[in-house]
């Protein structure tokens, strides 16, 4: 039952393929009324049988005994062929001479006399029907025709009945190959499900169908697609995890082995020594464990909304965090940007930016070295972010594989996560911009530019 209850193409292509039957059927009523009314408008049936009566009777030189004969034999005929098919009765005819007797009347009409318009068909109402009367004058005879007035409901309610049954006829002998063609045509369909259906949960593998239809390319290519996005997705994940687990272990390492070391020192200096490596080695694998959850957040790919916010404030905040520990090795840190600059950005994303930048530029530059901070705008590339130093900059054999997750200058002598300028990268594309590497200030050392195209004026 749930079966037959679930939708398919099969089912929609049947309710389809019947709601376009009714539809003829409405349209060929619709154009036999039209005909209808269109043949009453040019020449009514009544009329022209009047027309042909009137002149048989002019052939028979006044002659009443003659023209009696005719109309009666007339009347007499369209009884038993009801060749009129009208609704309420069959062909009424009364015949008289002018200023006479009653030549002929049919029967059904009793005492009832007939009067019109020469040659003009009228409504009057016979017995308490409607009916259309013509009347015409030929030679000394007045003659009147009659019959039932026949109404557009009648017409519709007639024909629809004598339509329905073609129609009922043709829709299963249409439906029949319509069916067979959508079945057959669904079949590469079913095939591609099966393939996927029987493939493991792990196997990201191509699928390597190839639809014979033109219609199911872009699906098997959007397929292949997804799986290949997957595939990738799936090697970058193991190779983050890969990576992050190897990287754990050397401060994990060093934490053990310190604090080994600090419970069996025998003296104060060496108890000192070995809470100093404790903390640093602690202080490492905090920064890395940041960094980690900082990079996989980014990975994730959720957008946040643009929020309105003044860009130089955010800058001054971050820059008075670390200043401190600039200070403390004498590296200059300085702004360069207006006193207010407004615009819509990804907030998080802009902190994770600038916040690792900075770092980046203290953590691995010289004592005494000086870095400028950069915000500025262009219409075309939206907000920009720099950051330059004029300390010993990066080689230019490593300059291709400084945004490489865990990579770390062999010249460095201060460590890092190596996850810094992976996470800026990563950043700037979730806010639909790019990162650029480039000689910092004075020619001298290194300098970073990020375009945020997503950050537009306020």
């Amino acid at each position: 039952m749930k079966r037959l209850i679930q939708p398919t193409i099969v089912q929609r292509v049947v309710v389809a393929l019947l709601i376009a039957f009714v539809l003829v059927w409405a349209a060929l009523l619709a154009y036999i009324y039209l005909e209808f009314r269109q043949a009453l408008a040019v020449d009514q049936g009544l009329k022209k049988l009047g027309r042909a009566l009137s002149a048989a009777m002019q052939e028979l030189d006044g002659d009443d005994a003659k023209v009696r004969i005719l109309i009666k034999a007339t009347a007499t005929e369209y009884k038993a062929l009801r060749i009129s098919g009208n609704p309420g009765g069959s062909l009424l005819l009364q015949l008289e001479r002018r200023g006479g007797d009653a030549l002929f009347s049919s029967p059904p009409l009793g005492t009832q006399v007939l009067s019109g318009v020469p040659m003009q068909v009228v409504t009057q109402r016979i017995h308490g029907q409607a009916y259309w009367v013509y009347r015409s004058e030929v030679g000394p005879w007045t003659l009147h025709l009659a019959e039932p007035e026949i109404t557009g409901w009648w017409i519709l309610e007639r024909n629809a009945q004598r339509v329905l049954p073609y129609l009922l006829l043709a829709f299963p002998i249409v439906l029949l190959p319509i069916w067979f063609a959508v079945r057959v045509g669904l079949r590469p369909l079913r095939q591609l499900a099966d393939a996927i259906a029987r493939r493991g949960a792990d196997d990201l593998s191509p699928l390597g169908l190839e639809p014979r239809y033109a219609e199911l390319k872009p699906l098997a290519a959007a397929l292949e697609d997804m799986i290949g996005q997957l595939r990738d997705q799936v090697a970058r994940e193991r190779a983050f995890v890969h990576d992050a687990a190897h990287e754990m272990r050397t401060p994990m390492a060093v934490i053990a082995a310190q604090a080994h070391a600090l419970t069996g020192a025998e003296t104060q200096e060496d108890r000192a020594r070995a809470q100093l490596h404790l903390e640093q080695a602690v202080a490492r694998a905090s920064h890395l464990t940041q960094r980690l959850l900082e990079l996989a957040s980014l990975d994730e790919g959720r957008h946040t909304a643009l929020t309105q916010v003044d860009v130089t404030q955010l800058a001054r905040q971050l820059l008075a965090q670390v200043a401190p520990w600039a200070m403390a090795r004498g590296i200059e840190v300085s702004l360069e940007a207006s006193d207010s600059l407004l615009a819509d950005v990804d907030v998080p994303a802009f902190q994770s930016i600038l916040e690792n930048l900075v770092d980046n530029a203290i953590r691995h530059a010289r004592d005494g070295t000086r870095i400028v901070v950069t915000l500025q705008r262009h219409e075309a590339e939206g907000l920009q972010l720099s950051v330059e130093d004029d300390g010993v900059g990066i080689p230019e054999s490593e300059q291709e594989r400084v945004f490489e997750r865990f990579h770390r200058g062999a010249s460095q002598e201060s460590s890092g996560s190596g996850l810094g300028l992976a996470i800026v990268k990563q950043a700037a594309a979730r806010c639909g911009g790019r990162v650029k590497l480039t000689s910092g200030l004075d020619s001298r050392g290194a300098g970073f530019h990020v375009w945020l195209g997503a950050a537009r004026p306020s």
